[in-house]
């Protein structure tokens, strides 16, 4: 046992996690690359995709997507809602005496058919070969447990082999689960090094958890094919996810980071908690300038009705509101675009996340603050609209020009050009809850971005 485990240890730290295909880690650690060029992650959480949707209606959520600015797609191949037993839209079950060793060729065919989907709309899959519940249940979850080393190790090979000539799948393992012990960690380990060998050590992998301090590098951080370090909150409101984002952002060796599952739109707040409401836009909002703004390489928005697809006659999953197609235009998603917009106008990879910009640097969530620069521009994002007094000369230029941008509607508001010398206060247009502002500075020598 000792010899086997030492082996896959060993093998994993041959194995390279920057990738050397269609998406490869950036040269410093931070970000995601596509084609050589940097790529800003912004996905949703669709994961009951393949299980639950005919092709003409991924066509339409896909497609919809697209327009709203989305980027990657994170589905399950083995789904939670009972993926083993329900088939899927064309009547499909994926495994054949529900044995991984054993996939079902027809119910791939559809898999196929929305990752190429994607392609063409220049989207990207987050891939995850199972849902976590198909390797433990952890008190819920239908199952049934059905992977063991050996098959995983079969799966990972037989679904890498599938995929490998497809330039838009990103690789998750998990399913939101926290690995129970050495036994765990090794099946997942498993899967990875079969998926690595399949693609010539080209695949770009991850890990979807649960929540907790550290992320996904709690248990995989030593491995050699994880190539990105992943958290989700737990569906609670104002809880410092920043934090840990950052202090990812600070660990070594450097990974890039990123909230994969943040509070959804129209979600009990904490659904475990009594009389907290369902989440907002509002919600939606502060975590993904909060994380980005912290150090993170992207963000994965998500939709309570959207992920399991509630749909009329469906019994739904802690209570969803709405359609999935009527949650489509919620205004969350379209606020996602706008921020999609406003990360990609400036360049990506010179940002860091940098507190010391302002001098009210450690507001709790509720009226957070939170400071991220390039090297000539800045972005300060206040959640509830409250001024900050601000450190002037950390980023080029003798005079700087800026803006207020409104994440709400993505539209701006110009400034007065200023010197970039001293400090200087900032008073937002408008306070309050759900007044959130970002306010851009940039060399007044730069192109003006045009937002």
């Amino acid at each position: 046992m000792c010899s086997r485990i030492l082996f896959l240890f060993l093998t994993s730290l041959l194995l390279s996690a920057t990738g050397s295909g269609q998406f490869t880690v950036s040269p410093n650690h931070h970000y995601l690359r596509k084609n050589g060029q940097p790529f800003f992650w912004l996905g949703d959480t669709a994961w009951e995709l393949f299980h639950r949707l005919t092709r003409a209606e991924a066509d339409q959520y896909l497609t919809r997507r697209k327009q709203q600015g989305f980027t990657v797609i994170q589905a399950v191949a083995l789904a939670e809602l009972d993926g083993l037993h329900t088939p899927n839209a064309e009547g499909q079950l994926p495994l054949r005496d529900y044995d991984p060793a054993k996939p079902n060729e027809k119910y791939f065919e559809l898999v196929d058919y929305v990752i190429d989907k994607a392609a063409s709309l220049d989207m990207n899959i987050a891939l995850l070969p199972t849902w976590g519940d198909k390797l433990f249940k952890n008190n819920w979850g239908t199952g049934p447990e059905i992977f063991t080393e050996a098959n995983a190790a079969v799966y990972g090979n037989w679904i890498a082999t599938r995929y490998k000539d497809r330039k838009n799948i990103i690789w998750i393992l998990g399913g939101d689960r926290i690995p129970r012990g050495r036994a765990d960690i090794d099946i997942w380990q498993a899967m990875a090094l079969a998926i690595m060998r399949a693609t010539g050590n080209s695949a770009i992998i991850s890990y979807h958890g649960q929540p907790n301090e550290t992320g996904s590098a709690a248990w995989f951080g030593t491995a050699g094919w994880f190539a990105f370090n992943i958290f989700q909150n737990g569906h609670c409101r104002d809880n410092d996810n920043y934090n840990r984002i950052f202090n990812s952002w600070l660990s070594k060796p450097a990974r890039p980071v990123i909230d994969a599952e943040p509070i959804y739109e129209d979600h009990p707040v904490c659904f475990n908690v009594k009389d907290l409401g369902t989440s907002s836009a509002y919600d939606v909002r502060k975590y993904a300038y909060l994380d980005l703004f912290a150090g993170a390489f992207g963000h994965t928005y998500g939709c309570h009705d959207i992920w399991q697809f509630y749909a009329t006659g469906r019994t739904g999953i802690n209570g969803p509101h709405l359609s999935w197609q009527d949650a489509l235009g919620l205004p969350g998603a379209m606020q996602m675009g706008y921020l999609k917009k406003l990360m990609t106008t400036y360049p990506l990879e010179d940002r860091v996340p940098d507190q010391s910009l302002i001098a009210e640097n450690n507001f709790p969530p509720a009226e957070r603050i939170q400071a991220t620069r390039g090297k000539d521009y800045l972005f300060v994002y206040t959640d509830s609209g409250k001024s900050f007094t601000l450190t002037m000369t950390k980023i080029t230029g003798k005079e700087v020009r800026g803006y207020w941008f409104d994440p709400r509607n993505g539209t701006s508001q110009p400034l007065a050009a200023m010197a970039n010398s001293g400090t200087r206060r900032f008073d937002p247009p408008s306070t309050g809850y759900g007044k959130d502002w970002v306010l851009i500075l940039e060399d007044s020598n730069r192109k003006p971005a045009g937002l």
